[in-house]
């Protein structure tokens, strides 16, 4: 075992960093980044023991390096990957998903392996090639296809999506019998100990892991854990803390259980899309993703690979379908159309999109056999004119926010109704002031009424606000991104105030009608607003239902200096 240590200097106190590399079986090795006193993780992650974060070198006739590590172990790493293997002879590396703490020195290895093959799945290989800018041989990967190392070594992928990132893929070495899963069976857990050999120590750490990360997932773990079930598997290699040799049929166990009470309770959509054929794939995930954002489960299943009788166990559970037109020559596909009509029923939400492949079946005749069986089309057809770009890709994450929208609104309801008469009141003399929050990014643009906006900082200059997960413009605000602060005038505020209240349909333009002119940082600046800042975001944190985005404010103007801002004043709390 060889085991390199830095200390990297904060502001408050030391982080200590080390590396651990130990031979976990024949011609395989982990190469374990030990972040001892790392005490968050993303915003609202709390840890209490630290993380790691592993990655693997298994060396056949040809090498294959699993995952790399985060920024900060750069050194530390590529040392320590430098000491064990001359990295010119490095064939494959395997990136299980694009996620920064595992894929953070991808570039770094690239530049010092150019010959490397990158392994991962199509979303990976795509979100790659925008993190590292440069070109590289790659090579994509489905469920069950496989790669040769020699020596025994044959690797078997395992297609994962969501668990926790849209990308995400296992890796089986039929040698060794241990299962590269990432993030799954993971925890945050920084210990000298390699595997678990002692559960009751660790199992508080992975099950705070799982509710965090994968209960949000429950049905996509499900569908993982069904993948996994013929292979005969010895150890679990995670992404983050010890690796799994000791209790795997008990961690599984658990992981299982935990899923199915999760599913049962969750609201479902069932996605069904012809994979890799048109842009189906690209368009199902941008649907998927404006689903996610409302809190509504989504399971993706490929109409050319699904058993009929899964079909119909999961139109059965799903409070709504969303289709995407396969080839009309795949006949295993329109099996499964015809099975998803027949297990249809009445009350479901649809949605229906074409794939773009060229010979896509017929989209409006399908959809009036789901209306002919009572379905409420949730969003209206999405036609594809052209190559997918910025503007159908958030035409596709609003038609998923308005299904999901669609699939709550009793939900919604629930809750408003369940506050305490008096405290739903008492929360409804908070007041606040009406504004309007633009931004673009690249061609498309978006904006959102917003009232729940505060000064948050004066040095530098920041302000605050509130914007619920499901609003369509809570993905332009994310670090890094620009907006503006639109301030509406007391007196002068209805006509904007009813136009950015109405529902728009998904990809329709916010600003029609309106007067706007480009502020610096490229947002619309709406010319009837009494005030305007423009900002940068800065952080966003999670706050249940909201995020709270804060942003610093670079400069501003006021159109009438004698004006007043105009004013929200509820009657209840439990609403805007």
């Amino acid at each position: 075992m060889i085991v390199l240590t830095e200390t990297i200097k904060k502001v408050n106190s030391p982080s200590r960093l080390t590396l651990q590399t130990v031979k976990i079986a024949p011609e395989t090795t982990t190469i374990r980044s030990l972040d001892w006193d790392r005490d968050r993780f993303d915003i609202e992650f709390g840890l209490n023991n630290g993380t790691t974060y592993n990655s693997f070198l298994i060396q056949g006739e040809k090498t294959a390096l699993i995952d790399t590590s985060h920024q900060k172990f750069r050194q530390l790493y590529l040392d320590g990957l430098e000491s064990l293997i001359d990295l010119s002879t490095i064939d494959y590396l395997i990136v299980s998903h694009t996620e920064p703490d595992h894929s953070g020195l991808v570039k770094e290895v690239l530049q010092l392996a150019p010959q490397v093959t990158v392994i991962g799945a199509k979303v990976g290989i795509q979100f790659l090639e925008n993190m590292v800018h440069q070109p590289f041989k790659h090579r994509i990967v489905k469920n069950g296809d496989r790669v040769d190392l020699g020596m025994g070594h044959e690797l078997e992928f395992v297609s994962a999506p969501n668990l926790h990132w849209p990308d995400t893929i296992f890796t089986y070495d039929t040698k060794t019998r241990i299962l590269y899963t990432c993030d799954a069976f993971g925890m945050h857990y920084c210990d000298d100990f390699l595997f678990d050999e002692e559960p009751d120590l660790i199992k508080a750490d992975f099950q705070y892991y799982y509710d965090c990360l994968m209960g949000p997932n429950a049905r996509s773990v499900l569908a993982a854990l069904k993948r996994i079930d013929k292979l005969a598997i010895e150890k679990i290699a995670t992404g983050h803390g010890p690796l799994l040799q000791h209790h795997i049929s008990k961690w599984v166990e658990h992981y299982r259980e935990w899923s199915q009470a999760q599913a049962k309770a969750e609201t479902l959509v069932a996605l069904f899309y012809a994979e890799d054929y048109g842009y189906s794939d690209e368009l199902a995930r941008a649907i998927a993703n404006g689903i996610i954002k409302t809190g509504v489960a989504v399971e993706l299943v490929s109409l050319n690979a699904a058993e009929p009788q899964e079909i119909r166990e999961l139109v059965d559970a799903a409070a709504g379908l969303v289709i995407g037109m396969p080839p009309q020559s795949a006949p295993i596909a329109h099996t499964a159309l015809g099975t998803i009509l027949a297990a249809a029923r009445p009350k479901q939400a649809v949605g229906l999109f074409e794939s773009g492949g060229g010979e896509d079946e017929p989209i409006y005749p399908l959809r009036n056999k789901f209306q002919e069986i009572g379905l409420s089309e949730a969003f209206p057809p999405i036609s594809l004119k052209e190559p997918p770009n910025q503007t159908l890709e958030q035409m596709c994450d609003e038609a998923g926010i308005d299904i999901g929208q669609w699939l709550t609104r009793d939900r919604t309801v629930q809750q408003m109704k369940s506050l305490d008469g008096n405290l739903d009141k008492a929360l409804g003399r908070l007041s606040n002031g009406l504004y309007v929050i633009t931004a673009k990014k690249g061609e498309i643009s978006s904006a959102m009424l917003a009232s729940w906006v505060t000064q948050a900082s004066l040095s530098p200059l920041g302000v605050a606000i509130a914007v619920a997960k499901d609003r369509a413009i809570a993905s332009f605000l994310q670090p890094g991104d620009r907006f503006v602060l639109n301030v509406l005038e007391e007196g002068n505020y209805r006509t904007l105030m009813k136009h950015f209240l109405k529902r728009f349909p998904p990809g329709s333009d916010r600003f029609a009608g309106i007067k706007t002119y480009p502020a610096t940082n490229g947002s619309p600046i709406l010319a009837d607003a009494l005030a305007y800042m423009e900002c940068e975001v800065t952080s966003r944190m999670e706050c249940s239902d909201h995020w709270i985005v804060y942003g610093t404010v670079q400069t501003g103007r006021v159109a009438k200096l004698d004006a007043l801002t105009a004013v929200h004043h509820r009657k209840v709390g439990n609403h805007y």
